[in-house]
């Protein structure tokens, strides 16, 4: 059974955007795993299908309706059929990692829920329990860039999504861990040599020396990190 990722969106010409494309878009012809997107409009019960009302206590901004998504996220159920972990992508959310996706690939089915305006009525995620998940410490204009930024990094851990697996074992975040500097060809490029003991044939002081940098890259650029991996 394929890992199958469900979108609420008021924006459904948005996908599969990058998602059908490159590993993620070969995965999905595979079906390795399977996407389905349905439209909030589409469960809006006025003539001009709205999907937002003003704030209760005033304020700049639109919110969505309870209603409106409580109906959309009960007709994702009755469609698919499946239990899906139900995220609200919303910046207050817990933060993206590297862990959460490794939790979230291993669900069945997950459904995630874009936001749009100044956000959705408390009531209806707290009803259905929603999840609420953050790409980062910054806002955007809708939970869409968040949902493809989501899934991509799921499908890419799924069980043939990518030919040779050992490529998650030495990623960034695997270990706690920024990841060490590339190289390739040409062994001499524009006066920049590739460091000796990459060509050196030892492996083990490749090793070696691979694991130094990721743990000076990540003390400069992530101390919050190299503190919780206790390498400062």
């Amino acid at each position: 059974m394929s890992w199958h990722a469900q979108i609420l969106t008021i924006f459904p010409e948005i996908f599969p955007g990058s998602l059908g494309a490159s590993l993620a878009g070969k995965a999905l012809e595979q079906k390795i795993w399977q996407l389905d997107v349905l439209d909030i409009r589409s469960f809006a019960t006025n003539k001009h299908s709205s999907v937002d009302d003003t704030p209760y206590g005033g304020g700049a901004g639109m919110v969505m309706r309870p209603d409106v998504i409580d109906a959309a996220i009960r007709g994702a159920e009755q469609k698919f059929g499946k239990p899906a972990r139900k995220i609200f992508l919303s910046p207050r959310g817990r933060a993206l990692d590297q862990a959460l996706v490794k939790e979230l690939a291993a669900e069945p089915a997950i459904l995630l829920l874009c936001g749009r305006y100044e956000g959705v009525d408390q009531r209806v995620i707290d009803a259905h329990h929603l999840e609420e998940i953050s790409l980062g410490d910054f806002v955007l204009a809708g939970g869409e860039v968040a949902a493809l930024a989501l899934i991509e990094a799921c499908v890419r851990l799924l069980p043939g999504a990518i030919g040779n697996a050992e490529t998650h074992d030495e990623e960034s975040f695997e270990e706690g861990l920024l990841e060490y500097p590339h190289y390739t060809r040409p062994a001499v490029w524009e006066g920049r040599e590739v460091p000796d003991v990459l060509v050196s044939g030892h492996h083990e002081n490749v090793k070696n020396w691979r694991r130094q940098k990721a743990e000076e890259i990540t003390r400069e650029r992530r101390p919050d990190l190299a503190t919780r991996r206790k390498i400062i």
